[in-house]
């Protein structure tokens, strides 16, 4: 699975342009890269998370959380979060989970809608 994020973060960098530090998606580095008023709330639903069908759904939300946070200015944010989004779904295509469709992801990037 470590190859497949790679690659994704890879393509991800190159389909929208992201050049910024990539918080690692683990659960410390998540944890590490958050604004300490969202880091509360990460470990309280961390804690209260009941089984591991929804533990990849929850890192997504918070390490796309984790890049805004990092994010120094308000286009920076928005370049993380295009990035985060676009890294999600090329990575659960990669793995066979749930995926946004190619006119999805390009509506990302492009902030045009999708048809």
């Amino acid at each position: 699975m470590a190859a497949e994020w790679q690659n994704t973060l890879t393509e991800a960098r190159e389909a929208t342009g992201f050049t910024s530090e990539v918080v690692p998606r683990t659960v410390d580095g998540v944890g590490a890269a958050l604004r300490l008023d969202h880091r509360a709330d990460f470990y309280t639903e961390l804690g209260a998370l009941a089984d591991s069908g929804g533990f990849e759904a929850f890192l997504n939300h918070w390490w796309t959380q984790a890049l805004a946070d990092t994010a120094p200015d308000e286009e920076a944010r928005e370049q993380a979060i295009d990035f985060a989004d676009v890294a999600v779904s090329l990575y659960a295509r990669a793995t066979g989970g749930p995926t946004s469709t190619p006119a999805e992801i390009n509506a990302i990037v492009t902030g045009a809608e999708a048809s």
